[in-house]
This record gives C-alpha cells, sequence and structure tokens, in this order.
C-alpha cells in the first residue's frame, strides 16, 4: 500500500480520502523474468503501478527484431490504458525484464474514478502529461543526439538499468546495435 502511495505522489500528490477510494479497487499481480504480461492485438484493460522490477514494451520490426520503445522501473506507473490500446486491445507487447510484482486496477473503473474524482483526474493528467513528454525527448535524442550522447542520457534516467537487463534490449532502444553499445560502454568507462 504504501509502495502505491509513493509511486501516486511521484506524479501528483492526491488526498488521503481520494487515495482510499483508489486503494478500495487495487488488485496485486506478479509475473516472472521474460513474461510477456499484455501481448500486442490482444485484449488487457487494465492500469498497472510497477511496484518492484524492471519493464519493458517492445515491438517486433519487419525483420523479426524485437525493439524497445520504453523501460519503466520499480515504483512507476506503466503507459496508461488510453495510450497503450486501441479498441481495447493493446498496440505494444510489455515483458518483465526481471521478476516483478504489479498493483492493478480496472481501465473501466479507473475511468469512473477520474469522472467523480478530481485528485484522481489530475493524478490521471500528469500521468499522460509525463508519458507524452518521455515519448518527444526520446524522439528528438534519437533524431538530435549521437549514440553516445543518448547512452549518457539513458544512464541520468535509468541509473541501474545496466546491470539489470539485457544490453541487446538497451541497444535497440538506442536505436544501435549490441556491438556498438559494448563499444560505447568501453569507451565511456576510460573517460
Amino acid at each position: 500500500m504504501e509502495s502505491i502511495r509513493e509511486i501516486i505522489h511521484a506524479v501528483y500528490p492526491i488526498s488521503a480520502a481520494s487515495f482510499a477510494k483508489l486503494l478500495t479497487w487495487i488488485q496485486y499481480e506478479e509475473c516472472c523474468k521474460e513474461e510477456t504480461f499484455i501481448r500486442l492485438n490482444k485484449w488487457n484493460h487494465k492500469e498497472y503501478f510497477l511496484l518492484k522490477g524492471v519493464v519493458r514494451s517492445y515491438l517486433t520490426d519487419s525483420e523479426g527484431k524485437d525493439v524497445t520503445i520504453s523501460f519503466f522501473p520499480a515504483r512507476s506507473v506503466i503507459s496508461p490504458h488510453v495510450i497503450r490500446s486501441t479498441g481495447g486491445k493493446s498496440n505494444l507487447n510489455y515483458q518483465a525484464l526481471t521478476n516483478i510484482q504489479l498493483a492493478t486496477i480496472d481501465a473501466t473503473q479507473f475511468r469512473s474514478l477520474m469522472l467523480e474524482n478530481t485528485d484522481i483526474r489530475d493524478f490521471a493528467n500528469k500521468v499522460l502529461e509525463k508519458e507524452l513528454i518521455e515519448k518527444v525527448q526520446k524522439e528528438i535524442g534519437l533524431t538530435s543526439l549521437t549514440a553516445k550522447e543518448r547512452l549518457i542520457h539513458l544512464r541520468q534516467q535509468f541509473p541501474l538499468l545496466e546491470n539489470l537487463v539485457p544490453h541487446p534490449y538497451i541497444a535497440s532502444y538506442l536505436g544501435i546495435t549490441n556491438t556498438s553499445l559494448s563499444r560505447l560502454r568501453k569507451e565511456l568507462t576510460k573517460q
């Protein structure tokens, strides 16, 4: 319960009464490392708070290679249902990169809570705003930063990520090959 409160308050503080309303609808789940718990084109109707572990969103390109879109560290909100779904079906895959613990709430119930409670609505709007800002910053970085600069930025954004997840996922997120990532990591270690 305290982890959920911390996640919410890091985005947008809500009142104790609003938190109590939200908490009545929360359920808990665990997923094993490498489990894809949200699948592309499959029905998913939940909102997720990542309590422990690391998650990535990804797609498979036309050549059959996985391309990492986003990373989600422990104590974060996973992309809202309204962003990651069309007609109730997921637009992306979401995979546990470590064993994870999630708090979930039915998306329809969450939408109802948003309509009746301004605290929860303001929280949800901040989550959407944060998601949009992160997506735009990633796009700008992919077009205007060098691979080295993108790796430095990733390290600032996710300090321990390189120790927790397979490096090919990081390389695909950065838009480079795994060999290039290895070279850049060695180069940065020497500096």
